[in-house]
């Protein structure tokens, strides 16, 4: 009973010394009582639900499931990370890691190779895109708990047995695992005689270093435009961001202030190198999917007058995080600060601290948006991130197309057009055509796709009211044309947005036969958001008209 009691002592006054210790006591001195008396509520629970219910439990699994419902309630960012969790974390960082080279997808309890990269060991291998593994060294993928794209990584040279289904036959491979660099800039080239074109993938710790190295090497062959393309970034590095900037403005230029409830969270980010270049024109291409440090840049460049943004809305992340080490090697990585940009705004479009009635975040209404005013004094707006200088329609991706994309028909389709087609002769001349899109419907089709609009919610809901009053049968046969209507129009849609189906569908076929580095060389020819880019670079005063 006497080392029971101890126990109990010992782990709420353990947990309140943390509290009193450091900055943790400055942050939390108004509420550190309280805090306690949780903590000690809590560990007393654990140990009488351990000890007491009726069938044996894992404290592991209770308090994991524990940690990760708690932070539910916060925003999405703000994670607990296991031991596995903070390599994968610290990959991403650095760009660097030990494996097969290839991004894998966990997609309903299936492991699928999404994108073998080009002469690492899962091309030389014979993996392709939409291979489904179902083996890692005798390991069942189906019976592995945690994360099993974890299986394949390993020591360099160490090799690995792979079992995978394509097209419904089951084959085996063994890959020899390597180094494997992720490049933050996996591609810039001339569009041009004058007009140079960068892709930035990631704000990994390379970001600035290769995106100056593209800029420079452009310049050399002639490059008096920039294309930047963040479009699918979904951020990375705040210094990062700052130190890409840098490339285009002076030293010394305010490019993003955070604001936290922590004072020393509170932080002013200024260039400090000499740029590379301040006057060569610029354009931006941004998409929902452009987040955080994208949309730093994307935003700064838009605040200062310094380029012109071009694609669609970005996603709206103004939210800071940093990792904070655990014990026994785990992580939490919480949401520190809110960002602004230099005209003062922050673009986060989501409220985490209200929700809906299925329990997602409000999005900022938009007579909620505040007004600011760029260097020039240009109009722009907080709550819902970077809008563009020139939005393209069809670069926004509509409802019909989010579902689609979610439930990876575009992938699937592409794996299916690959394996039917083995060669599409020379890829700069090759493009979908409408019989391939009729193909894609009937794809759609008979893979029981399906899309609920928000309409269709409600009206299901409405019934389900109905039935309730007893109302049901003189609303019925009304309620079914309601339904078929809609349905027809979830047909037209797809039709309607075909343009921008077709894009996809092409660019995911185009990697299967030449990686992503021929993608990006097709995107000079045939991508629209380029060739609008191009078009606005190649008239200077409709370039400065943006601006003015």
């Amino acid at each position: 009973m006497k080392k029971i009691l101890k126990k109990r002592i010992l782990i709420p006054v353990f947990a309140l010394t943390i509290l009193l210790t450091g900055s943790a006591f400055k942050a939390y001195n108004n509420d550190f009582f309280e805090i306690a008396k949780q903590i000690e509520i809590f560990t007393t629970m654990f140990k009488e639900l351990n000890m007491n219910y009726v069938d044996e439990t894992n404290p592991g699994d209770l308090m994991d499931n524990a940690i990760k419902n708690m932070l539910n309630d916060l925003d999405p960012y703000t994670k607990f990370y296991n031991e596995q969790d903070v390599e994968a974390a610290r990959i991403k960082r650095t760009g660097d890691y030990t494996g097969v080279g290839a991004q894998v997808r966990i997609f309903k309890d299936k492991l699928l190779i999404v994108e073998p990269y080009k002469g690492y060991p899962a091309d030389k291998a014979g993996l392709k895109a939409g291979d489904e593994i179902i083996k890692v060294d005798g390991q069942v993928v189906a019976d592995y708990k945690d994360d099993a794209g974890n299986l394949l990584k390993g020591v360099a040279n160490s090799t690995v047995k792979v079992t995978y289904i394509r097209q419904g036959k089951t084959s085996n491979t063994t890959v020899k695992r390597s180094e494997i660099e992720i490049d933050a800039v996996p591609h810039f080239s001339m569009i041009d005689e004058t007009t140079g074109y960068i892709v930035l993938r990631k704000f990994n710790e390379k970001a600035s270093q290769q995106t100056g190295y593209a800029l420079k090497d452009l310049k050399t062959q002639g490059a008096k435009t920039i294309i930047l393309d963040l479009r699918g970034n979904p951020g990375g590095l705040l210094r990062e961001a700052v130190n890409i900037v840098n490339l285009f403005v002076p030293k010394g230029q305010l490019v993003v202030t955070t604001k936290s409830k922590v004072k020393k969270y509170n932080r002013t980010y200024y260039t400090k190198r000499d740029p590379i270049d301040t006057e060569i024109p610029v354009v931006v291409l941004i998409n929902g999917s452009s987040a955080s440090a994208s949309e730093i840049v994307a935003g700064t460049i838009q605040d200062l007058d310094r380029g012109v943004v071009v694609g669609s809305r970005s996603f709206g992340k103004g939210l800071v995080q940093r990792p904070k080490k655990l014990t026994y090697g785990t992580q939490l990585k919480v949401t520190i600060s809110r960002y602004y940009t230099p005209s003062g705004r922050c673009i986060q479009a989501l409220d985490y601290w209200n929700k809906d009635e299925k329990g997602n975040a409000v999005r900022v209404k938009q007579k909620d948006y505040n007004v600011f005013k760029t260097k020039n004094g240009r109009k722009v707006f907080d709550g819902g991130g970077v809008f563009p200088d020139e939005a393209l329609e069809y670069s926004k991706n509509s409802a019909i197309t989010k579902a689609i994309l979610s439930n990876q028909s575009v992938f699937d389709f592409a794996t299916k057009y690959y394996n039917s087609n083995s060669n599409i002769g020379e890829i700069n001349d090759w493009k979908l055509k409408d019989s391939d899109f009729q193909n894609f419907k009937s794809f759609l089709k008979s893979s029981d796709f399906s899309f609920e609009t928000d309409t269709e919610k409600s009206l299901n809901k409405a019934f389900e009211v109905a039935k309730t009053e007893n109302l049901d049968d003189d609303i019925q046969r009304d309620y079914n044309t309601l339904i078929q209507n809609l349905n027809n129009s979830k047909l037209k849609a797809v039709d309607d947005n075909k343009s921008q189906l077709m894009s996809l569908l092409s660019d995911e076929i185009i990697k299967r036969y030449v990686y992503r580095e021929g993608l990006y060389e097709y995107y000079k020819i045939y991508n629209s958001e380029i060739k609008k880019a191009t078009e606005i670079l190649a008239n200077p005063s409709k370039y400065q008209r943006y601006l003015n």
